[in-house]
């Protein structure tokens, strides 16, 4: 079949029906070439599926596979049962006898092909079957229904054959016109390909039963004018309008069609990419002849009309790398090409470094293409075992195949801009398609590089050493993976597969890329660290029980959105032991502070460091790493942020295997960030306060973001909490912070709104009084006092004073007060009681005005001060009249007014800051701070008096 006759036909100048008969035989004995192909690649049950499929769509026999109902859509345009089928129909059922259709009998089915690698030097055992259902343009809906069915239930059939089959309904009719449901082939992505299908489909379907493409008996050369020649061959009766199908001719490919193909195969290239790089190849030669795109179909079409009728030379996957490489060619685009032989060549799955006795065509074929390639016997055997490639070889092919497929993206996105066919839909695929690029190939910080997308079947390694490398001057320590099991003086002669300043980074790669297995061994030489050999298997185990292999699917869903955290793995302390000195002298300290951040009488912190590994909804794998004395908290801030981010927290496991207190160390650190998650994301959220060693963090939000404030000391921390805030919001306590302190006790008793004055009473008639008030802010005081019921007047009376100073200024209605003051008095722990609170009644007597009134007002001074007037009994006394002597004058006053002699402290009864703050939002404690200051300057000068 190498070589015949060359046929021209001119409809003008009347066509040959001879002519045309030859031509059909040249298409048909090609096809039956691949149809042989096909089912001598095929297993016995595979074959046997194939050889049943036309049949069970010419009959409906209610005991064969694929019986819906007697009304179902059936019979096969000029089928005659082969006497395979008909053996393999009775070996499924005995029952079955064929008939013939009676005369008159219309079929409904026109056509069934094959599409795709089948019969190729492509196809392989792995090759499914998708076969085109060219059915009569008239079904009713119900019918087509059934016909649907009808190809369901043969698919499970098949597939319990060992047979994957995919089945596609198409109308010829509407298909012809470019209308057609985007499901109809695996191959499409969305965006309509109607030309390029058509393309793939004359090139490669293989015709199974019925009709014959009238496409088949157009000349290319008349491809363009294809309509109105085929309408002239039917009416002029040169063929029989019931022998042929027509599904449309291929001329003018829009440009839009070639940017909807690439984004598909882009798509699939990112998981396989060796099965993509041919046919985005493919698109890029079509975009750059357009508009005069003469596709592979119509050189193949042009090569039967000329007689030129080699099957190897017309095989599908021939001919399109035959383009391809003239276009590198023309290119000098020689390393480019180099990926398409090597993708062919694995495409084929032959392996010629291997002797064979068979005489194989797909082995013949892939001869002859090695030869023309000058490829030698080690390249072959290179290829050959790629099975058994290691991670070198994967990470230079790979770095190849991702230059391929980030090429073919900017040049998509450069073609479909420049022709103008980035639509809504196209532009919409084209963002998820740099997302999914992004996600699988872009390098940044922290994130773990994936470097087997279907290069090579496995990676594991066996053996592997690890080792962690001594500093240079001044430098810093780092870790290096090396293939193998290595003696330490081995080391400086081996390239290591990998170096990372951080363990964690090498440990979750190899996990990632497959390298480090269930059964994968270390060789461990840890250096200055405290890693140990049980350490590092605990550590490998955490990660394949957080992220286990193959990582889930990405969905289209997932890439439509922001990238957020799924899964949290935090492992703390690797390589570290945080009690070194208890380690050296094998002891284990014994203390009733057994916080991990607070640790033993010295209140040692024993988190050291935290190593992030999170799997977000891109499937990008991430590392972080968090070092020093903040290094929990700082990963605390991190992870709620990333929770407020997203309105979700990821899934959270802990794990600490260091070689003191691990267990617990764990514990503390997932309890510490479900219980501040609970509160910081809680609404309205709440702030946190946590205890790190003798110092304490409080967590808020500010600026719109989860932030860290760092309190040194017990004295910093009761500054903070004095602060004015503009709302309230509640301070939530760590379990650990504040432990047995009064403190502790107050701030849990927090109310929005609410005055709450608390005291505890102390040694020597000394009281300790602190007060929350509406907003949250604390003030605390000591003082000497005489007895319980008139060391608290004072204080009321002036907080009754601001309290009806604020009413005035309201309605009845909007009263700001919503009850009384609460009063609380603190209890120590004793005889068995834990440290305490005891409500209180609030002392009525005494809170009545007869008592002496001393009235305060402020009002705004120069350089941040202000200045005073003081009433006493009414009497003004001012800064005016007085200058620097103002409260030696008041207080001479205020003592000529006692009748006796004895010391006691002067009490401010009421204060005006109306003046430093008109609009009245001062809340009660810096009321408090202001008294405090101004009494403090009265008793002074009282005490200078006597």
């Amino acid at each position: 079949m190498a070589q015949a006759g060359e046929i021209h036909p001119l409809i003008n100048e009347g066509i040959d029906r001879k002519a045309l008969s030859t031509l059909r035989k040249r298409f048909v004995a090609l096809n039956q070439t691949r149809l042989r192909r096909v089912l001598q690649a095929l297993p016995t049950r595979q074959y046997n599926v194939l050889q049943l499929i036309p049949l069970l769509f010419d009959v409906n026999y209610h005991l064969l596979p694929g019986f819906v109902s007697r009304t179902t859509p059936y019979g096969l345009a000029g089928y005659e049962a082969e006497t395979a089928a008909l053996q393999s129909a009775q070996a499924l059922t005995r029952s079955y006898q064929y008939r013939r259709h009676p005369a008159g009998f219309v079929p409904q089915i026109l056509g069934l092909y094959l599409m795709g690698s089948g019969g190729t030097i492509a196809q392989s055992e792995q090759s499914d079957l998708d076969i085109w259902v060219c059915h009569q343009p008239d079904l009713p809906p119900h019918a087509l229904a059934e016909l649907a069915s009808k190809c369901q239930l043969i698919t499970d059939w098949a597939a319990t054959q060992g047979c994957e089959a995919h089945f596609h309904l198409v109308n010829p009719a509407s298909f012809s016109r470019g209308d057609r449901d985007n499901a109809l082939g695996v191959e499409d992505c969305g965006s309509t390909q109607h030309y390029l299908l058509l393309d793939e489909f004359y090139r490669t379907a293989i015709l199974l039963g019925g009709r014959y493409p009238l496409w088949w008996l157009v000349p290319d050369y008349e491809e363009e004018g294809y309509a109105s020649y085929t309408e002239r061959l039917l009416s002029k009766r040169f063929i029989r309008e019931h022998e042929s199908l027509d599904l449309g001719h291929v001329a003018g490919i829009p440009a839009g069609e070639f940017v909807g193909a690439g984004l598909w195969q882009l798509y699939k290239g990112i998981d396989s990419p060796y099965k993509s790089v041919l046919k985005l190849l493919l698109t890029e030669v079509y975009s750059s002849e357009h508009p005069q795109v003469r596709c592979l179909s119509l050189e193949f079409k042009a090569a039967v009309y000329h007689g030129q009728l080699d099957p190897d030379e017309l095989d599908p996957y021939v001919m399109l790398y035959r383009r391809i490489e003239r276009y590198l060619l023309s290119r000098n685009e020689t390393e480019r090409l180099e990926l398409v032989r090597r993708c062919l060549y694995i495409k084929a799955n032959v392996r010629l470094s291997k002797r064979s006795g068979l005489l194989d065509w797909k082995r013949n074929l892939m001869e002859k293409l090695v030869r023309e390639w000058h490829w030698g016997p080690r390249q072959l055997q290179q290829m050959d075992s790629r099975q058994q490639w290691r991670i070198r070889e994967v990470s230079t092919e790979r770095r190849q195949l991702v230059n391929e497929l980030t090429h073919s993206y900017r040049l998509l996105s450069h073609f479909g801009r420049s022709q103008g066919v980035i639509n809504q839909v196209t532009s919409r695929d084209l963002s998820l398609l740099g997302r999914r690029l992004y996600a699988a190939f872009e390098r940044k910080a922290g994130k773990i590089e994936f470097i087997n997308p279907g290069i090579s079947p496995d990676l594991s390694e066996d053996l592997l050493t690890l080792s962690q490398a001594e500093p240079a001057e001044e430098g810093q320590t780092y870790w290096s993976l090396y293939q193998g099991s290595l003696t330490a003086h081995e080391l400086t002669d081996h390239i290591p597969l990998k170096r990372s300043r951080r363990l964690m980074e090498l440990l979750a790669w190899g996990h990632r890329n497959g390298l480090i297995d269930n059964a994968t061994r270390f060789a461990l030489y840890p250096g200055d660290s405290a890693l140990s050999e049980f350490e590092l298997s605990n550590l490998i185990l955490s990660l394949q029980q957080q992220f286990p292999l193959p990582l889930p699917a990405l969905t289209e869903t997932a890439l439509s959105r922001a990238s957020e955290p799924c899964q949290v793995l935090l492992l703390v302390n690797i390589g570290l032991d945080p009690l070194p000195g208890a380690s050296q002298k094998n002891l284990h300290l014994i203390s009733s502070h057994t916080d991990a951040l607070g640790y033993s009488g010295l209140r040692d912190n024993l988190i050291l460091s935290i190593d992030q590994i999170s799997l977000n909804s891109w499937n990008e794998l991430l590392v972080t790493h968090y070092q020093g004395q903040e290094a929990c908290m700082q990963a605390l801030c991190d992870y709620l942020n990333q929770g407020r981010e997203h309105n979700r927290l990821p899934d959270l496991q802990v794990r600490c295997f260091c070689r003191n207190r691990s267990s617990s160390i764990a514990e503390r650190v997932e309890g510490l960030f479900r219980e501040a998650a609970r509160h910081l994301l809680a609404s309205p959220p709440e702030r946190f306060l946590v205890q790190v060693q003798n110092g304490y963090r409080v967590l808020e939000w500010r600026d719109e973001q989860i932030s860290m404030l760092e309190l040194d000391d017990r004295d910093a921390l009761l500054r903070h909490l004095g602060r004015s805030r503009a709302r309230h919001s509640k301070l939530a306590l760590d379990a650990y912070a504040l432990q047995g302190q009064d403190l502790a006790l107050i701030l849990q008793h927090d109310q929005p709104g609410r005055i709450q004055l608390f005291y505890r009473i102390k040694p020597q008639w000394q009281v300790e009084i602190s007060l929350l008030d509406e907003r949250g802010a604390l003030w605390s005081h000591q003082q000497s006092y005489r007895d319980e019921q008139t060391m608290l007047l004072p204080l009321l009376r002036f907080l009754n004073g601001i309290r009806l100073r604020r009413q005035v200024k309201e309605s009845l209605e909007h009263s700001q007060w919503e009850g009384d003051i609460q009063l609380y008095a603190i209890l120590p722990a004793q005889d068995g009681n834990p440290l305490r609170l005891e409500a209180k009644p609030l002392p009525r007597a005494g809170l009545s005005p007869d008592f002496y009134p001393v009235q305060a007002i402020a009002e705004p001074g120069g350089k941040r001060s202000f200045n005073v007037t003081i009433f006493c009994d009414h009497r003004e006394f001012s800064e005016l009249e007085h200058g620097p002597r103002l409260y030696t004058e008041v207080a001479k006053h205020i003592l000529s007014q006692r009748q006796s002699q004895e010391a006691y402290p002067c009490y401010i009864t009421d204060l005006d800051l109306s003046a430093i703050d008109p609009g009245e939002r001062m809340q009660t404690a810096q009321y408090l701070r202001y008294r405090q200051q101004l009494e403090g300057a009265l008793n002074e000068a009282m005490g200078a008096l006597r």
